[in-house]
């Protein structure tokens, strides 16, 4: 919607309510980069065009992930019919139990409010049953495990994704790229252009846009054929290719692809492969539920006791012990 089309609108009513519903040490800076936009927008236009309120499970004060404590209106059960509720996530969302917030979600959800999550916050609504059949996204160290546990939800790795009614973000800073959207969406370009410049925000990203930086950049190499080669791995690893298949697909010999890879990352193709394999395999452990065998095959691996050896020379210690660290505790009820 372009800016006149927006002026031409009727003023609302009443400004649109939105909930932030604060997790256990859920992302400051997504909940910092959600909010701020909304404060600028009813500054900027000079009237309250969004009503913001602040939720947790207790009522009470929430501690956020870098130990900062934020105050809240009331607890989940308390919230009104709001126009829309963000779910703040952030560290361990998947080993805490949000009963109380799946009940508040699926209620708003009955009566056709807008939901949305930042950061992991879209664990919460994807276990709820609240992302079946819509497209969404998360963090995205978060994404393999979301979508292997939820193959209901279409799991993209853009910034952020609006589909329909539903709002989702990776979290950090793409959180203030999707209220920038939303205000567009709600009230024109110009007003979210003002925001922006408000915010020192330059550019503010379309959804499309990805998540993580480029190959080139996470790596600091530019061979072609080397960031091509570790492209394929990536997207290979639940069916490892092998050595020869690799250097076929640049047009190498495997002995040169060796040389590629000592030269500019300093191990074997082989080493790499294992390394990606592995730390997608860490992320699954910590993040889901899912057996270990499965997620051994998941990445790649034939077997549970190859996975294990794998795992164990990697990291130091066995993925069954990886699982059974201890759930650090609920924040806010620490403060009590």
């Amino acid at each position: 919607m372009d800016a006149t089309t927006a002026a031409n609108r009727s003023v609302p009513e009443r400004p649109m309510t939105i909930g932030f519903m604060l997790v256990e040490r859920f992302s400051m800076i997504a909940f910092a980069s959600a909010i701020e936009p909304l404060r600028l927008a009813n500054r900027e236009a000079g009237r309250e065009l969004y009503a913001v309120s602040i939720y947790s499970e207790t009522g009470g004060p929430c501690a956020a992930s870098n130990g900062v404590a934020v105050g809240v209106e009331r607890s989940f059960a308390q919230a009104p019919d709001l126009d829309m509720a963000l779910v703040c996530g952030g560290i361990d969302v998947h080993r805490i139990d949000h009963g109380a917030l799946t009940t508040v979600l699926r209620r708003l959800a009955s009566r056709g409010r807008a939901l949305g999550a930042l950061c992991t916050g879209p664990y919460v609504l994807a276990r709820a049953g609240l992302l079946d059949g819509y497209r969404a996204t998360i963090h995205w160290e978060n994404i393999p495990s979301l979508a292997s546990e939820h193959p209901e939800t279409e799991v993209e790795s853009e910034l952020f994704e609006i589909d329909r009614d539903r709002l989702t973000c990776g979290g950090g800073f793409a959180a203030a790229d999707m209220m920038l959207a939303l205000i567009s969406r709600d009230h024109g370009n110009a007003l979210a252009s003002e925001v922006a410049e408000q915010l020192l925000h330059p550019r503010i990203r379309e959804a499309g846009e990805r998540q993580r930086m480029d190959l080139r950049m996470r790596l600091g190499v530019s061979h072609p054929k080397l960031l091509k080669v570790v492209a394929l791995m990536e997207k290979t690893i639940e069916d490892p290719l092998s050595s020869q298949e690799l250097a076929d697909s640049v047009r190498l010999s495997t002995r040169q692809l060796e040389r590629l890879f000592f030269k500019y990352l300093g191990q074997s193709p082989a080493k790499h492969y294992l390394r990606i394999r592995l730390e997608r395999a860490r992320t699954l452990i910590r993040q889901t539920s899912m057996p270990i065998l499965s997620v051994a095959l998941e990445c790649g691996f034939s077997s549970a006791s190859h996975f294990s050896r794998a795992y164990l020379d990697g990291f130091g210690k066995p993925p069954s012990a990886e699982r059974k660290a201890p759930v650090p505790q609920a924040a806010a009820r620490a403060a009590e």
